[in-house]
């Protein structure tokens, strides 16, 4: 299944593509228009997937990183002037980003790219594709693309275009966020009826009524943030469409991590019962312009623990290159990892670390000043030689891009140096487990958008927020039928908004979900490791400077 997606559609994504990016109302252009396309059922195929490749595309990297560093889940930071990348890391993490951000420009990009692409999709199936149920049901499919697109857009960027209709050149301003909102609920509303209710081999990565639905309650769930009235009840609706389905449930304690790993899909253990809806990624694919990036090892794992020269470490993961590994989560975060029995604990790497015997150290032999950039000792190339010990905090050493030093009295810099104490810093995470079967950067690992324990935390704090409970449910309850599958601790006997926010920290780490859930939270304003800026007007991203160039309707979101 994963290989459907690049192998039936990466052919029909052209440099062309990229023409779109930066402006939603410019739509792409392709090999792909009805005067050529021929109508058969290939055909109808690659038309209907190009749509989701592109969705591929910048999820999790990109994407991902953007919800991540700008909230206390994650930080990377500089090494000795790698990683720096523009400060788009830096600014994330002080929210400080500006318009010309890498992050803010590319996703911007991304997202207007996969609706333009699904607006191509929908005219061509309109034009060529004989009538009938699977002609609706794939233009329905292609319209959840592209609202959970919108949705993208809408909660990152408030304001923004609302382009829907494929050959239209005309420039369009952005418009309020309440609109493109009532525009989503309206479409997939409309849609619904058409959507397979199947969830199997055939269905997975696509969307269905149930993708619809998990989209409608996160919507709803985040309603006052968008429109500024709380839609509890019709967010506890949604989900209870998707519980009362009987068509998932919560993955239990011995199969949740087995649910990112390499080989999760619609028949792995954990993964089959808990996604939704997922992008799947092939590590041989190429997908949208050239990229189906799924590097999470690449940025997360120590360089240590990946493949090393003889004596610098050992190959834990027996991956076939050595991991940059400058990303980390930030202590604040990590702390909300206190049920010593909660198999989610699992997914850190954390202090020592010893080989998969667990009991031989994996040691690392360097230099006394390959160890400690700053060692003024009589023998900087005397051998060093020591455990593997992660360190969970960050510590700011060297300012590369002002040539000054943290030790010196600068301490504003966003460096933490290119020694080996640096390299240990900070707890990494491995969720989207490290793919040794890969012979590239790029993993297997499918990646989620919508789980079914996400809707069962969402239906608990629609609840928390003044909802109506229903099924005889509550928010305990549901909060509980959720840890009992990830802790063999005691239930919890009451639950406040607080215990849930941090329940769904757990829960969804690097599943991209953290800004979304601080805003919601009225967190985002806090300070976490070196960030302290408390500006409200950062709950939603500038307009890049490369879509107001091309746009001149386009008007900057206040602050920016």
């Amino acid at each position: 299944m994963k290989k459907i997606f690049n192998r039936l559609a990466v052919l029909f994504i052209t440099a062309n593509v990229f023409i779109g990016c930066h402006k939603l109302d410019v739509p792409i252009t392709t090999q792909v228009t009805p005067s050529v396309f021929p109508s058969d059922s290939l055909g109808f195929i690659q038309t209907e997937l190009t749509p989701y490749v592109a969705l591929n595309g910048y999820m999790v990297q990109e994407y991902a990183f953007q919800q991540r560093f700008s909230t206390d889940e994650g930080i990377m930071t500089a090494h000795g002037g790698n990683w720096f990348d523009g400060a788009q890391n830096m600014q994330m993490h002080y929210h400080t980003w500006t318009k010309d951000n890498g992050y803010v420009n590319g996703n911007w990009g991304w997202m207007s790219v996969i609706v333009s692409s699904a607006n191509q999709a929908i005219s061509i199936l309109q034009t060529t594709m004989p009538e009938g149920a699977n002609k609706r049901m794939k233009i329905a499919e292609l319209k959840l693309v592209r609202d959970y697109s919108f949705f993208m857009l809408m909660d990152n960027y408030g304001n923004v275009p609302l382009d829907t209709v494929y050959g239209d050149f005309r420039t369009r301003p952005n418009v309020p966020r309440a609109q493109i909102f009532a525009f989503i609920e309206r479409d997939v509303k409309s849609v619904l009826p058409d959507l397979s209710t199947d969830v199997n081999t055939a269905t997975y990565g696509r969307f269905t009524q149930w993708g619809a639905y998990a989209l409608l309650a996160k919507m709803y769930l985040n309603a006052e943030v968008y429109t500024g009235t709380a839609r509890t009840n019709d967010c506890i609706a949604a989900c209870d469409a998707i519980i009362n389905s009987g068509k998932f449930k919560v993955a239990n304690r011995s199969e949740y991590l087995q649910a990112f790993y390499p080989t999760n899909g619609p028949t792995a253990v954990g993964s089959k019962d808990e996604f939704i809806f997922a992008v799947p990624y092939d590590a041989t694919g190429v997908g949208w312009y050239g990229r189906s990036a799924s590097y999470p090892a690449r940025y997360d794992v120590p360089r240590s623990m990946g493949r090393v020269a003889t004596g610098a470490g050992f190959n834990f993961f027996n991956l076939p290159y050595t991991p940059g590994g400058p990303a980390s989560t930030l202590p604040e975060f990590y702390a909300i990892f206190d049920d010593p029995n909660d198999i989610r604990n699992k997914q850190w790497l954390t202090g020592l670390q010893f080989r998969p015997d667990g009991v031989t150290p994996i040691t690392i032999t360097t230099t006394n000043k390959g160890y400690d950039q700053y060692y003024s000792g009589p023998t900087p190339g005397g051998a060093y030689t020591f455990q593997l010990d992660l360190k969970p905090n960050i510590v700011l050493r060297q300012d590369i891009a002002n040539g000054q030093d943290p030790y010196n009295g600068v301490t504003n810099g966003f460096d933490v140096g290119n020694d080996e104490i640096a390299w240990t810093m900070g707890y990494r995470n491995i969720k989207f487990y490290p793919d040794a079967t890969s012979a590239s950067r790029n993993q297997n690992n499918d990646y989620p958008i919508f789980r079914y324990s996400d809707i069962v935390l969402t239906k608990a704090e629609a609840i928390l927020r003044g909802g109506t409970a229903t099924g005889g449910a509550t928010a305990l309850s549901l909060v509980n039928s959720v840890r009992a599958n990830r802790s063999t601790s005691a239930p919890w006997a009451s639950v406040t908004l607080e215990d849930l926010y941090k329940e769904r920290g757990r829960e969804l780490a690097w599943e991209a979900w953290r800004r979304n859930d601080m805003i919601r939270f009225g967190k985002f304003e806090g300070s976490w490791g070196y960030k302290t800026n408390k500006d409200t007007y950062r709950r939603i991203f500038p307009i890049p400077q490369s879509a107001l160039s091309v746009n001149p309707a386009l008007v900057q979101n206040p602050g920016y």
